[in-house]
């Protein structure tokens, strides 16, 4: 099984609505996350609200370097594959931005593991991050990934990688791409034809036979019944 599968199963179940956004305090607002990405602010939002969220979309946090290192790192979290468009791709690194701002307690630790980024490519390759070959990426990267076999020394590099995992999950999966690859359809209308004959019959259950013609039956579904003066079903 593959990260993206992992993933899947996690945010389809109930263990992953605790890990979206860790380290919120009460007083931090969240906003949907739809509406984050495209810098609207419908949904009956308050005057003050909408101020706010423009304040907010008209600052700029992360400097293009930092994007850059982001966007390979959101990529390496959740790639592109035959169903689903790559992070970068559905603008989860704007997602990021607007969270550092909205959130500004994360920009401390935000800032200083991309850093610490450059300082480990450079004790390593002797180079910058943004310079690193695919495979040096990826040498970093699975010092921080995986908390269980991290060495003690990455305890913080590892606590910096959760959150940008979280923020890259959070954001991926309030996308358009994120609904459709988990499934999710929301609330739609459906009809219900009572209990199947098989399973009726497996039980050794029948409908009593009295009651049959009251029944609604599939093909008058849709069709507004009529009362008389008495209270009896008209037709």
């Amino acid at each position: 099984m593959n990260r993206r599968e992992n993933l899947k199963l996690l945010f389809t179940g109930s263990v992953g609505t605790g890990l979206l956004l860790t380290g919120c305090s009460p007083e931090q607002q969240k906003l949907p996350a739809k509406d984050l990405l495209s810098g609207g602010t419908i949904g009956g939002r308050t005057e003050e609200e909408k101020q706010r969220d423009q304040n907010l979309l008209s600052e700029t946090f992360f400097t293009d370097e930092e994007r850059k290192k982001l966007n390979t790192l959101v990529d390496i979290i959740l790639p592109k594959d035959d169903e689903s468009p790559a992070a970068s791709e559905v603008g989860v690194v704007d997602f990021m931005e607007f969270m550092m701002k909205d959130q500004p307690g994360n920009q401390v630790p935000m800032r200083g593991g991309l850093m610490w980024l450059d300082y480990e490519a450079d004790e390593k390759f002797g180079k910058s991050f943004n310079e690193l070959s695919e495979s040096e990426v990826m040498t970093i990267v699975e010092e921080v990934a995986w908390p269980d076999k991290a060495k003690e020394e990455y305890s913080g590099a590892v606590h910096w990688f959760n959150l940008v995992r979280n923020l890259t999950c959070s954001g991926y999966f309030s996308t358009e791409a994120g609904w459709k690859y988990l499934g999710y359809v929301g609330n739609t209308p459906n009809a219900w034809d009572g209990v199947p004959q098989e399973v009726m019959d497996k039980h050794g259950v029948k409908l009593e036979e009295k009651y049959l013609p009251l029944y609604l039956k599939p093909e008058d579904r849709g069709t507004i019944i009529e009362w008389d003066d008495d209270a009896n079903i008209i037709g």
